[in-house]
């Protein structure tokens, strides 16, 4: 056997801290989420697993080919390939309507989808469908039997499904980057057993169904996680996924990377879970790298928060911050981390490598080193000259608790004194952030957050529509409720545009318009590739660049010959127990948002 000789057989374990912010693709948006639920949970579109430039141009997956347009660019006919389906008793197949009620889910009024503009500003009829879905219930708790009887009531009219394998969509304007919209995760097929539970539930969590190679066995949340081959998948109706391991094994569990790095070098654990470890060998192949940038930290600003007679909405104090940062050092806490990525300093929302990108400079501080002296006089103008208490949201593994104790210095310097409100996991942390009961609670005022764009291309609206466009709803990436009219006029205004040149503009327009506002902190830009350091008997390890580099697990086999080196274990696949405890140091980047947030 050789290195390219797929294999067979064997549990692919997976060790490290941290768990799933959702299990649910109608609301997860966290990159560890995405590795698992594209396994059980297919798009009609999706992305080539490689290490160059294909990797960025959806194809059909569960689409027969590219759709058919209508003359006027607004209607498009998608065909489903057959043979697709799903793990019941009798295996069933795959519908149009499948995609129609996993299109409807994202609008639920409980845990919703994180880019939901996506689709309401693309498809007819859904975002009055979404309005209506939440004034439904506005004000009180629905079950499951109420949600499922509000989609059957009530269509998307630019939905519909001709027949078992025919699927209609109708634009509210054409859209050049439909196909990287229906390629997101939350746009998954849902069989009709998900209208007996509420979305993300424990119900949900046990009844989850598969069309991937792969499907959820048990889940214990922050715990542990297992995935069994899935009977009813068939390779020669997946052309993205591969299904080489018998199993795959997650145990989770608060442990510093050095930890996760000694388990695999004793072949006791495969991969990394939770926190990137990164190899002290392993070089990403160069058509890997260039791809695009990711936003990494960032701070953004809870803009519901009453703290301190409203501080965080007073635009003076979220401009004192902007002059507080030493972005010059953050540069180097990375670099001292040795990530094998590149980080450099971000002035803009956009940063390098994605569309709307232009640089400039709006809060300019002597060497990117921070200007406490100005930060100091805007909070006099701004009537907190005798100093402000700002509420911040960290989470306790590093670098997580390194970057929030960083910006906590900077802003002591500048007059802000910092309250750091420990959020023990990174899957809790983003309910919280998305949760707008707590925004409105006020229990935080600012915290770092980190953004990879849904897609990388043509991806404007990957980085402006989540984070920016106005939308305080439950499983919002807008996390502190920023609005401003202008903004949601020019990101309307960019997705009409035809000419991808003056789009681009627009998209720049928003960018200026959002950072004049604060409604982030900028800090590092990285790019988000990532030398996984993988175990001795891993084979077929290719980084997915829409899912933050992470490797595709549907693509690794194990070689049965492979074993460790002397004084390690044995690494088999019975038996192996990893246990730790400790706080994690030196991992990745602060994301690991959420591809996405920090999540994905």
């Amino acid at each position: 056997m050789t290195d390219d000789e797929p294999t067979y057989g064997g549990t692919l374990r997976y060790f490290g801290p941290g768990g799933m912010d959702h299990v649910d693709p109608a609301c997860a948006y966290y990159t560890f989420s995405h590795q698992v639920i594209r396994l059980f949970a297919r798009q009609l579109y999706g992305y080539r697993t490689a290490v160059d430039g294909s990797a960025l141009t959806p194809v059909p997956d569960v689409a027969l080919d590219v759709p058919e347009v209508g003359a006027d660019g607004l209607v498009h006919t998608i065909r489903l390939r057959t043979g697709v389906r799903w793990d019941t008793d009798p295996p069933r197949e795959v519908t149009a309507e499948d995609f129609v009620r996993g299109l409807k889910r994202m609008c639920n009024p409980v845990v919703g989808s994180g880019a939901i503009h996506y689709y309401t500003s693309t498809i007819a009829g859904m975002a009055e469908f979404a309005r209506n879905y939440r004034d439904r219930f506005a004000g009180r708790t629905p079950t499951a039997a109420d949600l499922a009887g509000f989609q059957d009531a009530n269509e998307v009219r630019g939905l519909r499904a001709v027949g078992p394998k025919t699927l209609v969509v109708e634009l509210t304007r054409p859209a050049n980057d439909l196909l990287n919209v229906l390629a997101t995760t939350f746009a998954s097929a849902a069989p009709r057993e998900y209208d007996a539970f509420l979305p993300d539930s424990p119900e949900f969590v046990r009844g989850v169904r598969s069309n991937g190679p792969y499907r959820l066995v048990s889940y214990r949340h922050a715990e542990s996680l297992r995935m069994e081959r899935n009977p009813a998948w068939r390779a020669d109706t997946d052309p993205l996924r591969h299904g080489y391991v018998n199993a795959i094994d997650v145990r989770m569990s608060r442990v510093d990377d050095d930890t996760v790095r000694d388990a695999i070098e004793r072949g006791d654990a495969d991969l990394s879970w939770g926190a990137p470890v990164i190899s002290r060998d392993r070089v990403p192949p160069d058509a890997d790298r260039h791809l695009g940038y990711a936003l990494n930290p960032y701070l953004t600003f809870n803009l519901r928060s009453p703290n301190e007679r409203g501080a965080v909405r007073n635009l003076l104090v979220r401009r004192a911050v902007a002059h507080a940062i030493d972005k010059a050092a953050m540069v180097k806490l990375f670099d001292d981390m040795d990530l094998g990525t590149v980080t450099t300093v971000a002035h803009t929302a956009i940063p390098r490598g994605n569309t709307g990108h232009r640089e400039y400079n709006r809060y300019p501080t002597p060497g990117d080193r921070g200007d406490p002296r100005k930060c100091r006089e805007l909070l006099a103008e701004a009537g907190y000259g005798d100093g402000l208490v700002l509420r911040a949201l960290y989470r306790s593994d590093a670098p997580h608790a390194d970057v929030a104790e960083f910006y906590a210095e900077n802003l002591e310097r500048g007059g802000i004194t910092v309250d750091l409100v420990l959020i023990s996991q990174a899957d809790d942390y983003y309910r919280f952030l998305q949760d707008p009961a707590k925004a409105v609670a006020g229990e935080w005022d600012i915290t770092a957050a980190a953004w990879t764009p849904d897609w990388f291309g043509n991806n404007g609206r990957a980085w402006v529509q989540p984070m920016f466009q106005s939308n305080f709803a439950a499983g919002t990436s807008n996390y502190g409720d920023y609005r401003n009219p202008e903004v949601d006029r020019l990101i309307e205004a960019a997705l009409s545009e035809p000419d991808p040149d003056r789009a681009a503009d627009l998209w720049h327009e928003v960018d200026r318009q959002v950072i004049e506002d604060v409604a982030i902190v900028p800090i590092l830009m990285c790019e988000p590739t990532i030398p996984h350091m993988t175990g001795h008997r891993v084979r077929g390890a290719l980084p997915m660049p829409q899912v933050d580099r992470w490797l595709d697990a549907a693509n690794l086999w194990l070689d049965p010959t492979s074993r460790p080196h002397a004084g390690q274990g044995s690494g088999a696949d019975q038996g192996s127990h990893v246990t730790g405890a400790g706080q994690g140091t030196h991992v990745a980047q602060v994301a690991g948002a959420g591809h996405r947030p920090m999540p994905r």
